[in-house]
């Protein structure tokens, strides 16, 4: 299996990079940033927009760019790099994800050629208080009022939710679990944002009758149980999350071992100690090993392979690196890692919440650990010895 970007992905990571690299030259530019609301440079997001990077994943005919899934973990990983606070996977994998795999033509249209174009940023307002990582709605309900639908209920938290344009809500709906739009003006809509712990934004959502448009067509007299396009998306959007991570990871493991290559200790720079050299060496391991998975998992969705457990999978590995990297970043700098006003800290803090988005590593290897039992049993002294 080759893991080698072509040319042109060379090229698309070296333009991202460069775009990035002036936005977030140095840590406190996006401290800066993410300190002030909506959380994210919005002349960067245009920027995005102007390269053609909003609309990567999606067809021509839609507005988009008709790139792949390698094209998006490339945009990821150099999002993670400076730690960009733009909601990218937000909006371009979660929300439009949906939009793309199950929205009308029209919707289509409308919603992706504006994603694309930076003019509108949708979000996925699918988790719920009490709920924990599920492809299905339990506490916002979606009734059919006259030729619509009016939703009821809290969603908490959603990334980006009080900067968004459109929300896509996920809601119960005869039996199943439905797909909805609603503007950001729409009547009976409250959103309180606020800033989580690594600077990014997040929101609670208050639907009370609120006004809604089916995503997907609505010829019949029961709304279609999107729980499958959920799963899909959610697996799609975890995949991309472990190459932001990778990306921030990389950052980690170069900071430190800069740093201990430069920082003297009883007279020697502390790359001169074994041990912390033996430290920074697993950590390199770590990343490299969570790197080939992510980018596994990117290949297995380009090539229409079972995407969910594939995600599963690498959500489990980059999990575990990134853990480890982030303690050990904070670990070997010993007291100023755990500063405001040093990068390995918020790099950490980016990593611990990337790992709670969507599904943790436990969680992950709890449900790939339910699907031993499908796997083909291999009897190790079935085969004829050969001597």
């Amino acid at each position: 299996m080759n893991f080698d970007y072509d040319s042109e992905q060379n090229d698309l990571r070296e333009a991202v990079r460069g775009l990035l690299g002036r936005a977030y030259s140095d840590s406190e530019q996006r401290r800066a940033v993410v300190r002030t609301d909506p959380g994210f440079d919005e002349k960067t997001w245009s920027r995005l927009a102007e390269m053609g990077l909003l609309g990567l994943p999606f067809a021509e005919e839609d507005g988009g760019m008709g790139a792949g899934p390698v094209e998006v973990a490339i945009v990821a990983e150099e999002i993670g790099r400076v730690l960009a606070p733009e909601p990218f996977i937000e909006t371009v994998v979660l929300a439009g994800g949906l939009v793309a795999a199950v929205g009308t033509t029209e919707q289509k249209g409308e919603l992706i050629g504006a994603i694309s174009e930076g003019t509108t940023i949708a979000v996925f307002a699918h988790a719920e208080p009490g709920t924990r990582w599920t492809p299905t709605a339990q506490g916002v309900t979606a009734t059919r009022s006259g030729d619509g639908w009016t939703l009821t209920g809290v969603k908490e938290p959603v990334p980006s939710g009080a900067r968004a344009d459109v929300l896509v809500v996920s809601a119960v709906v005869d039996g199943g679990t439905g797909l909805f739009l609603v503007p950001a003006d729409a009547t009976g809509l409250t959103r309180t944002g606020y800033r989580t712990h690594d600077g990014t934004r997040a929101a609670h959502v208050r639907f009370d009758g609120t006004p809604a448009q089916q995503l997907g067509a609505d010829d019949s007299p029961t709304h279609p149980d999107r729980t499958a396009a959920i799963e899909r998306a959610l697996a799609q959007a975890r995949i991309a999350y472990g190459h932001e991570a990778i990306g921030a990871m990389d950052t980690a493991l170069r900071t430190t071992a800069e740093y201990l290559r430069t920082r003297k200790q009883f007279g020697v720079t502390l790359n001169k100690f074994q041990a912390l050299n033996f430290r920074a060496a697993d950590m390199y391991v770590s990343l490299e090993l969570a790197r080939s998975l992510a980018l596994w998992a990117s290949m297995v969705q380009e090539a229409g392979g079972d995407v969910v457990q594939a995600a599963d999978r690498a959500r489990l590995t980059v999990s575990r690196a990134s853990r480890h990297i982030g303690q050990e970043a904070i670990q070997l700098h010993g007291g100023i890692g755990v500063t405001a006003e040093y990068s390995v800290g918020h790099y950490t803090s980016r990593l611990t919440a990337i790992d709670h988005l969507l599904g943790d590593g436990d969680w992950a290897l709890d449900r790939l650990a339910g699907n031993v039992t499908s796997y083909a049993t291999v009897d190790p002294l079935g085969a004829p010895y050969t001597p």
